[in-house]
């Protein structure tokens, strides 16, 4: 089941037989552990597909796991929300790209090549 199967249904990942292989470092695991923890599966559940998906989505996956780490060292519940917006992509500054299209008719100086009349 990949990740993009849990989106649909992350209730699979509470039954899930290779769970923990989806976990690319303990602070998943530890995340995981404490989600369920907190009391309600179906929140863990959701709480942790998120999290795994905004490792992948962002490239992310050691950085979160410190952030994660933090936020469970201070005995905080773990806020989704605000790692999302932690590690939203930044939107990149628009280059301007001048474009300088020649004149139509200079293409017609091809065309006797190509064996076409003018």
């Amino acid at each position: 089941m990949s990740q993009h199967s849990l989106h649909r249904k992350p209730m699979a990942l509470l039954n899930l037989v290779y769970r923990d292989a989806l976990f690319p470092r303990a602070a998943y695991r530890l995340a995981w552990e404490k989600l369920l923890a907190d009391g309600d599966p179906r929140h863990a559940c959701k709480a942790m597909v998120s999290l795994l998906a905004l490792a992948h989505e962002r490239c992310c996956e050691a950085e979160l796991a410190a952030a994660l780490t933090e936020q469970m060292g201070r005995a905080e519940p773990i806020d989704v929300a605000a790692l999302q917006a932690r590690f939203a992509p930044v939107p990149a500054a628009m280059p301007d790209i001048a474009v300088n299209l020649p004149p139509v008719a200079s293409y017609d100086v091809l065309l006797p090549s190509m064996g076409v009349a003018a």
